[in-house]
């Protein structure tokens, strides 16, 4: 008996297009927009890494992270580097979405309106299994709007109070030097919320949830498209999504937004230089010093002035625990407490007599050539004395810097 042939599976060209046809994709994204999230990706991370490394730098962790750069100064280096990328990403997103609106009149799509607020109650209810459906949403869902503002509002506080401890002399002549201390709690604070909603929130909603390769690619699938965002697959299919303008009216917009843009740029780019280069701030490591460091001792010793007057005056005692010790305690307690980075604590007679890790800051008997006379002569400290309390400081390093 012969066997009988197996019959062929269809052969023909419409079929094996068929088979072959991949499935309609739409942009969601241009090139530019996927490198600058690749940046912003770079840039975050780095500064999460670097930043927390010097939040909680007695962790075993911090300390691993920063012999992995080497050393402390290097880190911060890294951490500043990652912070002046993500300030030119900002300039980048103003002028490109300026040049959105002002010139292509493109939907201001991303700006939160009351329909989220329906659409994440909807949401809510159908992921208790409460509501039917799930909301039909446009070009950006609740979810994502709310986490692209909450990087807006992150970067405004990470940039006002970074710049406060970038520089904070200048900071300290416009605004009280409490500032400086709430910045860095607030700039720490700050980046532990953001690495947590990256960790938990877009972690989950981009990359475990259903992994959306769109900033990767640029592009959705029709079903991706009819799932996350089926408005603005309707607007797409009825041609309404993107306005079309005429070579002429796009030439003249461009016309007069090129140059607006190139001011705001300039502008932008200086401030970055000042807030980058105004100021050495105190931030900076210096070695300790090895061996014996010679003391500088005038030939002629200054005149010590008698404190008798003042003492007599019933006003204030120039001793330690009379009346130099509470100043010492409401000026420089703030930044020189227990848990100071420089090593100078300034809250007991010992310890401001110990000095710092750059050596003494009072010289009993000298106050011309003590540290602390000559950094608060020159002005401008956050913990600035009134010249009246310097003149009182200066007299009590005079007589001694007696302690009773």
């Amino acid at each position: 008996m012969s066997a009988k042939k197996a019959t062929p599976k269809s052969t023909r060209p419409e079929a094996q297009a068929t088979q072959k046809q991949s499935p309609r994709t739409y942009e969601r994204f241009h090139w530019t927009q996927r490198i600058a999230h690749v940046l912003l990706l770079m840039s975050f991370t780095l500064l999460g890494v670097t930043g927390l490394a010097q939040k909680f730098s007695t962790s075993s962790i911090a300390i691993f992270i920063v012999k992995l750069f080497g050393n402390i100064e290097t880190l911060r280096l890294v951490h500043h580097i990652a912070a002046i990328v993500l300030m030119f990403l900002t300039i980048y997103h103003i002028l490109d979405a300026g040049y959105k609106f002002f010139v292509r009149r493109s939907r201001i799509s991303m700006l939160p309106s009351l329909q989220d607020i329906k659409d994440a109650i909807q949401a809510f209810a159908y992921n208790l299994g409460v509501g039917k459906k799930r909301p039909q949403m446009g070009r950006y869902t609740f979810e994502e709007k709310a986490e692209y503002w909450a990087l807006i509002w992150g970067t405004i506080i990470m940039g006002l109070t970074g710049f406060i401890m970038w520089n904070p002399i200048a900071a300290a002549k416009i605004l009280p030097g409490e500032i400086i201390p709430a910045s860095k709690a607030a700039h720490g604070g700050e980046a532990v919320l953001a690495i947590l909603a990256i960790i938990v929130w877009h972690m989950y909603g981009v990359h475990i949830k259903k992994f959306n390769k769109s900033m990767w690619t640029g592009r959705l699938t029709e079903g991706e498209m009819l799932h996350e965002h089926p408005l603005e697959l309707a607007d797409i299919k009825a041609g309404v999504a993107e306005r079309r303008l005429d070579p002429k009216t796009l030439r003249k917009r461009r016309s007069f937004y090129f140059p607006i843009a190139g001011v705001l740029s300039a502008a932008m780019l200086l401030g970055i230089y000042g807030f980058t280069t105004s100021e050495k701030t105190a931030l900076t490591t210096i070695p300790p010093v090895l061996g014996t460091v010679q003391v500088y001792a005038p030939q002629t010793p200054t005149p010590i002035p008698s404190p008798a007057s003042d003492q007599g005056s019933g006003q204030f005692v120039l001793t330690w625990d009379g009346s130099v010790g509470p100043l010492f305690q409401t000026k420089c307690a703030v930044c020189h407490g227990a848990s100071s980075s420089t090593g100078l604590v300034m809250d007991t007679f010992a310890n401001i007599l110990k000095g710092g890790n750059n050596g003494p800051v009072i010289l009993p008997g000298n106050p011309d050539n003590s540290r602390l006379v000559q950094v608060q002569s020159a002005g401008g400290h956050p913990g600035q004395f009134s010249p009246a309390d310097l003149a009182r400081i200066r007299e009590w390093i005079a007589a001694g810097a007696p302690e009773k």
